[in-house]
């Protein structure tokens, strides 16, 4: 996605973290710091892109109707969830090899959320473990598992994620195949046979509903399931047991031509009805869709690309800062719409 700057301004730079004021500008700096290899892993998305680049743009054709005098002074953002209260419904996304990105890999993007005072899903694909992560980590830490053929180690790392602490598991399910990644094989993305890859499960594979549960069934924590754009799928989440949903199209980077999930969101939300939280990622970029996605029946957002440049532009700083200017920018889109607590939101801020 192109800063949206740049087409009028040909000669804008972005070189180092103090110029940057907004997400799009992480994507610019993270460019000139990152290898393209990583590059490309982290930026791009599935055949064509056209999931990856309508997860934004979905945002930009909803229209927000903004109510005045409403006594916007004082704003609640808070929001909790399994317990924990968070400053903001702002989340971090897992996301996978993070010391490709930057050599202090999740310990630089869970110092970061920390600062932020928010929570971090670790991928199953970390590069470092949940034991040194809980040792720099200040704010929960949830854990997100891929379903693949050896279910017995994938019990066992569930049983190592409650031992770490972690507060929430998050079950992915729209990765069971490979998918198409043109832009990767151009560049030629491999990872390093040195990178350290603490719980090495096998490649995604196609489970069964029963399966699922099972695993659910498994651990004493919530279980959320991520990767739904299905409200039939998510009836089907909640009657195994699901502790919440992550509505995800995994950013675009699987099955490309999928819905955008800002579209996706309602029908999920109107099925589960606040019987547990419903999450959203893929396409957020600016507090005002952090608004849009909430009014729309979010509970609460995540963040995985962005987040994954600002860790390759600067490390634990960028991560800190990308989530600081999307905090600000909601809370603004919050007043300047009339909406002064979380739970005030609703479709009333979305102009019919």
């Amino acid at each position: 996605m192109t800063h949206p700057s740049t087409d009028i301004n040909a000669d804008y730079e972005i070189n180092d973290l103090s110029q940057v004021t907004n997400l799009f500008d992480f994507e610019v700096l993270a460019k000139k710091k990152m290898s393209k290899g990583a590059f490309a892993y982290v930026s791009t998305g599935a055949g064509d892109e056209i999931t990856h680049q309508n997860n934004h743009r979905a945002y930009d054709h909803i229209t927000l109707n903004p109510r005045v005098l409403n006594d916007a002074k004082k704003l609640d953002t808070k929001v909790t969830l399994f317990g924990d209260e968070l400053a903001y419904p702002i989340l971090v996304d897992p996301f996978a090899f993070q010391k490709t990105m930057h050599p202090d890999g999740e310990l630089a993007t869970v110092k970061g959320a920390g600062e932020a005072k928010t929570a971090c899903v670790i991928s199953s694909f970390t590069t470092t473990s949940l034991e040194d992560i809980q040792q720099v980590a200040t704010t929960p830490i949830w854990f997100q598992l891929y379903i693949q053929d050896d279910l017995e180690f994938a019990k066992k790392v569930l049983k190592q994620a409650e031992a770490a602490g972690c507060k929430a598991v998050c079950i992915t399910l729209d990765s069971v195949a490979a998918a198409v990644r043109n832009e990767e094989d151009k560049v030629g993305f491999e990872l390093s046979k040195d990178l350290n890859m603490p719980y090495k499960i096998g490649r995604p594979a196609p489970v069964s509903w029963q399966e699922v549960e099972m695993l659910i069934a498994y651990t004493s924590l919530p279980v959320l399931i991520k990767g739904i754009v299905n409200a039939e799928d998510a009836q089907r989440a909640l009657d195994i047991g699901a502790s919440g949903i992550i509505v995800s199209n995994h950013g675009g980077r699987k099955l490309d031509t999928a819905p955008p999930t800002i579209e996706a969101l309602q029908r999920v939300a109107e099925r589960v009805d606040h019987r547990v939280p419903v999450l959203i990622d893929g396409g957020i970029r600016r507090g005002t869709d952090v608004l849009k996605a909430l009014a729309l029946g979010a509970d609460a957002v995540l963040l995985g690309k962005p987040i994954a440049q600002a860790l390759g532009a600067a490390g634990s700083e960028g991560v800190a800062k990308a989530l600081k200017i999307l905090q600000h920018e909601f809370e603004m889109a919050m007043t300047l719409t009339g909406y002064n607590t979380i739970n005030s939101i609703d479709h009333s801020v979305i102009w019919k």
